[in-house]
């Protein structure tokens, strides 16, 4: 039975998007995964480019509100603002068996040029797929 997993953030833009990708590609087949914020908005383009970077498509994904799960289960929650986010970071308000938090700088509030972003948003998908690979290590032990 596949676990079912909702990572959240503020605008669903970046890092839930991130997450859901990657979580899908690594996961094995044992995850039913979705992200979801306060507001939907759109892919971030920079997010797309940087995951393709990594072998992952996210361009087919869509920015989604926490309210279009409603009265949905989930195995886990996890919410992937930082403490600098200037919004308050969405709760998943239904049925849930873990709720997780995961401490990621926005990387669209990243300043500088193109480069220079690109950098930060990088920097935040390696730490979102080194924190997914002990999630999968760990829920395959779990059973």
């Amino acid at each position: 039975m596949k676990r079912r997993v909702l990572f959240l953030c503020v605008t669903n833009s970046c890092r839930s998007q991130m997450a859901e990708g990657f979580l899908k590609a690594m996961g094995g087949g044992q995850f039913e995964v979705f992200s979801a914020g306060v507001k939907a908005t759109s892919v971030h383009p920079l997010a797309k480019r940087v995951m393709s970077e990594s072998g992952i498509d996210i361009s087919g994904q869509e920015s989604r509100t926490v309210a279009e799960f409603s009265g949905q289960e989930f195995d886990f929650t996890i919410t992937l603002c930082g403490q600098g986010s200037k919004s308050v970071c969405p709760v998943f308000p239904g049925k849930v068996g873990n709720r997780l938090h995961w401490d990621f700088l926005d990387p669209a509030e990243a300043e500088g040029t193109e480069e220079d972003r690109l950098e930060v948003f990088r920097n935040v998908r390696n730490q979102i797929e080194a924190r997914l690979r002990e999630f999968v290590k760990e829920a395959k032990k779990a059973g």
